[in-house]
């Protein structure tokens, strides 16, 4: 849609002069007196905060902050996940001062959107409640990571700014799941977009949002479940969502990646050079036209995908072979993480034919072989690992790729809906087969032990759905911290495959870096020191 697709910037305001007698708005030229009332600006400012609202590296940088991935060539990620940020590490000020700039853009729509007398009341409040949206997913986001933050709602002046003091977790938690209730009535059902309006905030998207929120606090599970029921049982007012057929064609298939059941938000971005991301050139193989391999998949990872008959691989009669890992794993496996002897498809696209990967060192025919795990080596995988999740078979020289990236899905909505009920002890076979069973369903399991509900404490065999369902989505960072496993996950060595060449440690499986995760800190991310220096009210979090 070209209102959203495309990565606009504001038009320029000229401010008149506040030494003037009479604002007198120029007939030439937008001034902040008349930039609002032309129909077209007010979709160019919308377009502005949807283009702000996240972007790929926050996207599949988290992943390498937990214990999905590993970062060789990114600093930030290398100093955090080791336990040596400080204030001055340049993710927190960075990410701090994206999610305000957003704020303040939001504000700056929300503050003059007013001044304009054609759109009409309904379409304004629409395009208010996108805003509002948008706000809150990053008060929300900030409040994640820093904890206590300054909660701001109007466009603060360079003054207030520099005064204002931080606000309450709970209230801005409060603030957001308030505002996500408000504008739920102002905002369209997916099934009432138009074609050209789909990527839009709709009444779905601020149900999942609200239903994140809560879920993240641990202790409004009750409310989980309602906000949970509303989108898988109110289709007819909230929009009709199911799981798409395919898993894999949800990220690599361009025509179902952009238009499925299933996709409740997404970044939206555009093939050829309208608005595209290429971050998969730095984690697809080199032999398919992989450039560096910038954040690699963990052994961590790949272990917690389970047997397709159900089973964990250290569970008695699993049938897992370490010594022939892959088989007869967990179809999300091969749809996610690219492993020694892979047999690459392309689907007919660029970057190569399809192709055996060999990874193992000294295994390929072609000498030196490029994928092979080689110690030290940037361009090839330090866990001896790659990617294939979001591989997109339609994209351009170097993986330039207008695929969309799911913020919110509903598959992530049964699985928090799982959770929800599991931790109120209303797990049953009703809600089993209505989430964790229709997801293994669509993932390719067929044996009976895997898909049906298995009784007992299910709390482990949630989050590892969690964890295979939602991998390279950014999503498990937030679930380590918010279950307080980071001290336990996050404070061990991570690791790739088994060809270290040295049984004798840690049996074979290559130790790839050493992690930290200081309980009493490390939970909130540092204030960034440059903003404690303008703005002496901004107290430091603990540790810091």
């Amino acid at each position: 849609m070209k209102h959203i697709t495309k990565y606009l910037a504001i038009t320029a305001l000229i401010v008149v002069s506040s030494c003037r007698k009479l604002d007198l708005a120029p007939t030439d030229a937008y001034s902040i007196l008349n930039f609002w009332t032309a129909d077209a600006n007010v979709y160019n400012a919308l377009n502005n905060n949807y283009s702000l609202m996240y972007n790929s590296g926050l996207y599949f940088g988290a992943e390498g902050l937990s214990d999905n991935a590993y970062s060789q060539n990114n600093n930030d990620l290398i100093q955090i996940a080791s336990g040596n940020a400080n204030s001055l590490t340049p993710k927190f000020a960075g990410d701090w001062a994206y999610y305000y700039s957003t704020i303040k853009s939001c504000n700056q729509f929300l503050e003059n959107v007013d001044r304009n007398t054609t759109l009409g009341t309904a379409t304004l409040n629409r395009l208010k409640s996108e805003v509002r949206f948008i706000r809150a997913f990053e008060h929300f986001n900030l409040t994640k990571w820093y904890g206590d933050v300054p909660l701001v709602t109007t466009d603060l002046t360079q003054d207030e700014a520099k005064v204002i003091a931080k606000t309450p977790r709970a209230e801005v938690v409060n603030f957001v799941i308030n505002e996500l209730k408000d504008i739920v009535a102002s905002l369209p059902s997916k099934d009432q977009l138009s074609p050209a309006e789909n990527g839009r905030i709709t009444k779905g998207a601020a149900l999942a949002l609200q239903a994140r929120v809560l879920l993240y606090q641990g202790n409004r599970m009750a409310e989980v479940v309602t906000v949970c029921e509303a989108l898988m049982n109110n289709s007819s007012v909230n929009g009709t969502y199911s799981l798409a057929s395919n898993y894999s064609n949800l990220f690599s298939d361009p025509s179902v990646n952009r238009n499925n059941p299933e996709t409740i938000l997404s970044l939206q971005y555009v093939p050829a050079t309208t608005r595209t991301w290429t971050d998969f050139w730095d984690f697809a193989p080199n032999s398919v036209g992989g450039r560096v391999s910038a954040l690699a998949p963990t052994q961590e990872l790949v272990d917690d995908y389970i047997m397709l008959n159900g089973k964990g691989i250290t569970e008695a009669g699993s049938g897992y072979d370490e010594n022939n890992p892959y088989v007869n794993r967990d179809p999300r496996l091969t749809a996610t993480v690219v492993y020694d002897r892979y047999n690459w498809n392309n689907g007919g696209g660029v970057n190569g034919t399809s192709k055996i990967i060999y990874i193992r060192p000294g295994s390929d025919p072609t000498r030196p072989g490029p994928d092979e795990y080689s110690s030290g080596r940037q361009s090839s995988s330090p866990t001896a690992y790659y990617w294939r999740k979001y591989f997109d078979p339609s994209a351009l020289a170097n993986f330039t790729s207008g695929n969309n990236l799911h913020l919110f899905r509903y598959a992530e909505i049964l699985l928090t809906y799982a959770e929800a009920k599991n931790s109120l002890g209303q797990m049953d076979a009703a809600v089993w087969n209505r989430t964790i069973g229709a997801l293994r369903t669509r993932a390719g399991f067929s044996d009976a032990a895997a898909v049906s509900y298995p009784g007992g404490d299910l709390t482990n065999v949630i989050r590892r759905e969690r964890r295979a369902e939602l991998a390279m989505e950014g999503i498990r960072i937030d679930d380590i911290r918010r279950w307080r496993i980071a001290e336990t996950v996050l404070n061990r060595y991570v690791h790739g495959a088994r060809f270290s060449g040295d049984p004798t440690t840690d049996n074979g499986y290559i130790r790839v870096q050493l992690r930290r995760f200081n309980a009493n800190r490390d939970y909130l991310w540092a204030i960034p020191s440059g903003d404690q220096t303008l703005n002496a009210n901004l107290t430091q979090n603990p540790g810091y």
